[in-house]
C-alpha cells in the first residue's frame, strides 16, 4: 500500500482530529479564526480542483455501462432522497435560511470521499468512481429545481444571483474546467499525467485544511444560532438511519450484486457538503454564517455516521 493510499484510508480519523483542533482554536483564539475568513475561498478553490481532477470525466461513457446500477443510483439520489428530505424538513422550523442550508447539503450526493468510505465498507468503489461525473452534473442541474420546488419564491429572495453566480463560476466551474482540460492533456502528455498524479495527493490534506479554516473561523459565531443548529442534528441523524434502509430495498429492486448494493447505500447517505459550501458563503453576510454552519454540522454528523457505516453495512445490512 502506497503512502497516498494509507492517507486516504485513514482520512476519516484525520478529519476528526482536525475538527477537534479547529473547535479549540476557534473558541480559545477567536481573533485567529476570524483572520482565516479571507483564505476560505482560495483554499476551497484548490480543494475543488483537486477533487475534480480525480473524477474520470474523460470516461463519462463508462458511467452508463452498468445500466442497473446507474438506474438505481439516479433513483435513490434524485427520487428517494428528495422525498425523504422534504418529509424530514417538515419537522424543522419553517425558516427559509435554515431550510436552504439543509436542502443545499442533503440534496447533493457526495462525489469525493464517498469513494473511500465505500471501499472501507467493502463496497464497489470503482463503480462509484466511474459514476461521479454523472452525479456531479446531475446535482448541479437539479439543485436549483429542488430549491424552487421546496422553498419557492423565498429562495429567490434569499439568494442574490450576483455573488451566488460568482462563487459558482469561481469556485466550481473554473476548477472543474481546469481539471477536465488537464485530464484531456494528460492523455497525450507525460507532463500532464504527472500533474494529475501530483494532484491526487491534494484532496485529503486540503479537505482537512478546509475543515480547519471553516470551523475555526465560524465556530465562534455558532452561539448566535445554536437553537437552530441543535434542531437540525436529529434531522441529519434520521437521514443517515433512513437512507440505508431505503437503498437496500432499491438495490434489491434493481437486482444489484452485493458490492454495488453497498456502494448504493454509501452514495445515498453521504452528502456533498464541501462542494456546496462556496454557495453558502456567497449568501448575504447575515445568512452565510448560519447556512455555512448548518452545512458543516452535517459534515460532522456524517463523519461520525460513516465510522458506523463501514462496519454496519458489510456485516449486518448487506452481508454476503
Amino acid at each position: 500500500m502506497t503512502s497516498r493510499e494509507k492517507l486516504e484510508n485513514n482520512q476519516v480519523w484525520l478529519y476528526v482530529i482536525v475538527l477537534m483542533i479547529a473547535v479549540g482554536f476557534g473558541l480559545l483564539i477567536p481573533d485567529f479564526g476570524a483572520q482565516l475568513d479571507a483564505t476560505i475561498s482560495f483554499i476551497i478553490a484548490i480543494l475543488m480542483y483537486s477533487m475534480f481532477s480525480q473524477i474520470p470525466f474523460t470516461s463519462l461513457k463508462e458511467s452508463f455501462a452498468n445500466r442497473r446500477f446507474f438506474g438505481a443510483l439516479l433513483t435513490v439520489n434524485y427520487i428517494a432522497v428528495p422525498i425523504v428530505v422534504w418529509l424530514l424538513s417538515k419537522l424543522l422550523p419553517q425558516s427559509p435560511p435554515l431550510l436552504l442550508g439543509v436542502y443545499l447539503v442533503l440534496l447533493t450526493p457526495c462525489i469525493d470521499y464517498v469513494i473511500v468510505f465505500t471501499a472501507l465498507g467493502r463496497g464497489n468503489e470503482k463503480i462509484i468512481l466511474i459514476s461521479t461525473p454523472v452525479l456531479f452534473i446531475t446535482q448541479m442541474l437539479l439543485l436549483p429545481l429542488y430549491l424552487f420546488l421546496f422553498i419557492g419564491n423565498d429562495a429567490a429572495n434569499i439568494v442574490d444571483p450576483g455573488p451566488f453566480l460568482e462563487a459558482f463560476f469561481g469556485l466550481i466551474v473554473i476548477p472543474l474546467g481546469l481539471a477536465i482540460a488537464l485530464q484531456i492533456f494528460a492523455k497525450k502528455s507525460i507532463v500532464g499525467n504527472k500533474i494529475i498524479n501530483i494532484s491526487a495527493w491534494l484532496p485529503v490534506p486540503f479537505m482537512a485544511l478546509t475543515l480547519f479554516v471553516v470551523v475555526s473561523s465560524q465556530i465562534g459565531k455558532v452561539s448566535t444560532y445554536i437553537d437552530l443548529i441543535i434542531k437540525v442534528i436529529p434531522i441529519y441523524v434520521a437521514f443517515m438511519v433512513i437512507m440505508p434502509i431505503i437503498s437496500k430495498f432499491i438495490s434489491k429492486w434493481f437486482k444489484l450484486d452485493i458490492g454495488s448494493g453497498r456502494a448504493l447505500i454509501f452514495s445515498s447517505a453521504t452528502r456533498n457538503s464541501l462542494v456546496v459550501l462556496p454557495l453558502a458563503f456567497a449568501l448575504p453576510n447575515n445568512l452565510s454564517t448560519l447556512v455555512a454552519t448548518i452545512i458543516v454540522t452535517q459534515t460532522i454528523v456524517e463523519l461520525a455516521g460513516e465510522l458506523i457505516y463501514i462496519r454496519l453495512v458489510p456485516n449486518i445490512l448487506l452481508r454476503k
